[in-house]
């Protein structure tokens, strides 16, 4: 089943507020967050809280994941047992860098009989992420490890590698080409990392359609002031739905059931085009469900 995530927004698990909030956003899905927006002493407090909301569901159509914190941190284990009791869609983990860090994950949800249905998203966000991007998405063909895709986390890499944040992130492409291919080669999603000028409209949406074009599935949000722009940008444009449409009617003419291409309003479209034609499909519906 494919499913729109389009857009996920960061919420701080130490705001109240802002949990009870995230039900009313129009987003795809809410990232329940335990790690950078919850300052050391509001752990525990952040914890509860999402355990609390996340029990009391109300979040609609919304894919709901946890980020825990990082696993050289002395919080992990404590965010994985709430996370894994608590039942959301996924789990979202900081700086995984290896394949035994995805064991380490697997291993305690497996110890504390965490429901089968949650899904682990690696966010990757260190050097040796990027290398072994390959290797990393691997271990989706182990059911165990339960991954679902990536987050690439540009920030923390630019501060690993000194290599700069600047906008159209020209430097960062060939990173970003590398996990996305390493995603698609295994069957896995991947979702852009966060815009930082929050108040920088055109920026984000630039961004945004520059992350849609490197083959992004959505992107990681931290203002609800980006949502708009966001899913709209990666919503397939109505145009292109239509063409999608007649490309899948065109090859289901009794006429072209054995051909490999078709002409088509002037140009050849081949049958990897109406693969291409039932995901664009398939997804429109998705977010017109959501609706």
């Amino acid at each position: 089943m494919i499913r729109p995530r389009r857009s996920l927004l960061f919420m701080p698990g130490s705001n109240a507020r802002a949990l009870e909030k995230a039900r009313t956003l129009p987003v795809d899905g809410l990232i329940l967050d335990l790690e950078d927006a919850v300052a050391p002493d509001a752990k525990a407090l952040a914890r509860d809280q999402i355990a609390q909301a996340v029990a009391a569901r109300g979040f609609g159509k919304r894919e709901v994941l946890i980020r825990i914190n990082a696993l050289d941190s002395p919080w992990w284990i404590d965010d994985l047992n709430m996370a894994g009791k608590a039942r959301p869609d996924g789990i979202l983990v900081p700086k995984i860098s290896s394949v035994a860090d995805l064991t380490a994950i697997a291993d305690r949800l497996s110890d504390i009989n965490a429901d089968q249905s949650i899904r682990v998203w690696a966010m990757i966000e260190t050097a040796r992420a990027v290398l072994d991007a390959d290797k990393i998405a691997a271990a989706s063909r182990d059911s165990e490890t339960r991954l679902a895709g990536f987050v690439f986390g540009p920030y923390d890499i630019s501060r690993e590698t000194r290599i700069r944040m600047k906008p159209g992130r020209a430097e960062m492409i060939p990173m970003i080409t590398h996990c996305v291919l390493a995603t698609r080669a295994h069957g896995l999603e991947i979702l852009d990392g966060p815009y930082g000028d929050i108040a920088n409209i055109d920026g984000f949406a630039a961004e945004c359609a520059q992350g849609r074009d490197l083959g992004f599935d959505g992107k990681t949000l931290i203002h609800p002031s980006h949502i708009g722009a966001c899913n709209a940008i990666f919503t397939p444009p109505a145009e292109e739905v239509a063409m999608a449409r007649k490309i899948i009617a065109a090859f289901q003419q009794p006429e072209n059931a054995s051909r490999g291409a078709i002409q088509l309003d002037g140009r050849m479209v081949e049958r990897l085009h109406a693969e291409m034609a039932r995901r664009t499909i398939a997804i429109a519906d998705a977010i017109a469900a959501m609706a």
